[in-house]
């Protein structure tokens, strides 16, 4: 004990104490609840017993009785739906974007701070927001649908099962594509401009330069981006709490607000931990990919 002490006095020890509290401040309140919980997916869990540690073993039963459930494939599918045009949305628009402001001209700066309001506003906010421009009655979306001739009649967003789902996505996509542009950019930035010059020198155009250069040369932070962009997607919870509430009849419902749902309104704990558990699957799948993508990656 003495030892250990003199190495922290003597500063040796002291980067081990530097790292020993985050890791405890860590565990105390991320790894615990998340053995909580996963313990829980594997009990019998009501009111009266959720207080204790203690509670009847049931095994697989919890998945096997949610995987029996009508509305689970449904959720689950619309889980799938929400994460992939997410993604996808947020990336080409934020690719797009990373692209345009990648040409200097004047005021870009100021225009790309603009873009970042919409990354640093809370989700509840943003929910908010887009409560109004998809209002049915009177929403802003409707209305530019309408004057440029798209669409004749109103469509209501938020309580149309056909459309409820897409209505959390385009504002979800709106929510993430400031962040998908400013990793892109920090990207786009780290490719030597000799590159471009070389292969327009060879006659390469600027779609040849495009696959040939930079999506090659962007690898690893397309990975990143992706991972990063499926853990943030499987979060996402204040937009569905905010504009639809997983309705109508579950249309809008996805995994995140299904295993509030459960635990929060309807007391089921044990099938709310379930669900969680398996979004932590995918998380773990996500987090992976995203180390596996910035491996390569120079620090200085």
């Amino acid at each position: 004990m003495k030892r250990i002490l003199s190495s922290v006095r003597d500063g040796r020890g002291f980067d081990i104490v530097l790292v020993a509290f985050p890791l405890a401040f860590l565990f105390l309140m991320a790894g615990l609840p998340l053995i909580y919980n996963v313990v829980m997916s594997f009990q019998e869990v009501d009111m009266f017993s959720l207080g204790t540690f203690s509670r009847p073993f049931v095994g697989f039963k919890n998945y096997t009785d949610l995987f029996a459930q009508p509305e689970t494939w449904p959720i689950l599918g619309n889980t799938v739906i929400f994460v992939l045009g997410s993604i996808a949305g947020q990336f080409l628009i934020g690719f797009g974007l990373a692209l345009f402001f990648w040409v200097s001209f004047p005021g870009a700066s100021w225009l790309r701070g603009l873009f970042l309001v919409s990354w640093v506003m809370p989700g509840l906010v943003v929910g908010a927001i887009w409560n109004w421009i998809l209002s049915g009655d009177f929403g802003v979306l409707n209305f530019i649908l309408k004057e440029s001739g798209i669409i004749s009649g109103n469509i209501f967003w938020r309580s149309d099962p056909h459309f409820s789902l897409y209505a959390v996505i385009i504002a979800n996509v709106w929510l993430g594509t400031a962040f998908n542009m400013i990793l892109l950019s920090v990207g786009l930035s780290g490719i030597p401009g000799d590159l471009y010059e070389a292969a327009e020198l060879d006659g390469a155009n600027a779609w040849q330069r495009f696959w040939t250069i930079t999506l090659p040369m962007m690898r690893s932070t397309i990975g990143a981006i992706i991972a990063l962009g499926l853990i943030f997607t499987l979060q996402q919870f204040d937009l569905f709490a905010a504009i639809t509430s997983g309705g109508p009849n579950n249309s809008s419902n996805v995994t995140q607000y299904w295993a509030w749902d459960l635990s929060f309104r309807q007391y089921d704990f044990a099938k709310g931990a379930t669900i969680s558990v398996i979004m932590i699957v995918f998380v773990m799948f996500a987090s992976v990919v995203y180390v596996r993508s910035t491996r390569h990656e120079v620090r200085g």
